[in-house]
């Protein structure tokens, strides 16, 4: 039982493995946009430090509710201009399982 798992498990992961074959798109030119995001970040990160340091118990409402969907919005363009590698739990599920079944 156990040698027909394992020979299914690595077929299945030479099928998820192996990189689809692409071509290069013509006519784009790379550009390199870290310093513009840098700074866009910086200057996302220094109002919402001035969001904290600001003395709210003088607001009203309408201008804390403000407030609040102005931070939620830096705080989203921040999380999706930060890039990184995200991984599905399906993804964990077979990794953990292919681990298990090989080890």
């Amino acid at each position: 039982m156990k040698k027909l798992i394992l020979s299914l498990a690595i077929p299945a992961l030479l099928l998820v493995c192996i990189p689809a074959q692409s071509e290069p798109v013509h006519g784009v030119t790379p550009t390199n946009t870290t310093s513009a995001e840098a700074a866009a970040s910086t200057v996302l990160i220094n109002r919402l430090n001035e969001i904290d340091a600001m003395d709210k118990s003088t607001l009203n409402a309408p201008e804390k509710k403000a407030l609040r969907k102005e931070v939620r919005t830096i705080k989203k363009e921040l999380s999706t201009s930060g890039g990184g590698v995200y991984l599905s739990v399906g993804a964990l599920l077979v990794i953990i399982i292919l681990l298990i079944v090989l080890l």
